[in-house]
């Protein structure tokens, strides 16, 4: 019998060993490493982020009309009907009477006199100059190029690479097939415009030289605005006034690469 209780006590020993053993190689629940959950919840709050830019885009943006919204191409009625949205959109109409102040200011336009009279002569020319460029680039020349005159938002990359793809805007296109191919309509159209308000400008403006140094600076200001654009859906996001916009129409979500035309 003690021998048989000698045996007992040895074996829940080494039970009770093997058990503590087993116990320690195990690893405890709360030494697991959290990385991965962290890695989730980051990456979920991406494309949370992601998700509420696509949503502000699928509705059309009232300050930049040319801001694309589907994937589809736009018909020549369509692209017409952008021209006309494009030439009295608030950013059009906020672009002028500051440059009108700018203008009148340094005396640009000499010809115009100053005062009132001066400063909405400038504002009308601002706004005829615009308009020019936006029926040949974003209707006459894109309608016979199949060219898409909206802006793609790339909606991904750094700071760098998103303001590199803006920059880009202004010599790269998007077809009507999605493709990639020379954004003529966004090069000739100011061009073109500029050549017509040869027209209406004072007569010291009606030549080679004062026709290429507006391009020129017509050009300048389209690529800076491409910038804004890229990041136009960001900031209504961030300062909360999507709801503002239109309500979206039933259109697929926009992909990411693409042009637009100034």
């Amino acid at each position: 019998m003690r021998h048989g209780s000698s045996a007992v006590r040895l074996m829940a020993f080494l039970v009770g060993v093997a058990a503590t053993a087993s116990a320690q190689q195990q690893p405890k629940p709360q030494d697991l490493p959290d990385a991965p959950v962290a890695k989730q919840e980051s990456a979920q709050k991406r494309q949370n982020r992601v998700q509420t830019t696509i949503e502000v885009l699928e509705r059309r943006s009232i300050f930049f009309p040319d801001i694309a919204t589907s994937a589809g191409p736009l018909s020549v009625k369509q692209k017409f009907e952008l021209f006309a949205d494009q030439s009295i959109a608030p950013s059009r109409l906020l672009s002028s009477a500051v440059g009108a102040g700018i203008g009148q200011a340094q005396n640009s336009l000499a010809g115009y006199g100053q005062g009132m009279a001066g400063y909405g002569k400038r504002f009308g020319t601002s706004m005829a100059t615009a308009a020019s460029t936006n029926f040949f680039g974003t209707f006459v020349i894109s309608s016979a190029l199949h060219r898409d005159p909206r802006y793609f938002v790339t909606l991904h990359g750094g700071f760098g690479h998103r303001v590199g793809y803006a920059l880009s805007r202004i010599v790269v296109a998007r077809t009507d097939e999605g493709k990639d191919a020379a954004n003529w309509a966004g090069m000739l159209g100011p061009l073109l415009a500029e050549s017509l308000a040869n027209s209406y400008l004072p007569v010291k403006e009606q030549t080679a030289g004062r026709t290429f140094q507006r391009y020129g600076i017509r050009i300048g200001l389209y690529t800076a605005s491409n910038a804004l654009r890229e990041y136009w859906p960001t900031i209504f996001r961030s300062l909360r006034i999507s709801k503002i916009t239109p309500a979206p129409k039933s259109n697929p979500q926009p992909t990411t690469p693409g042009a637009a035309a100034p």
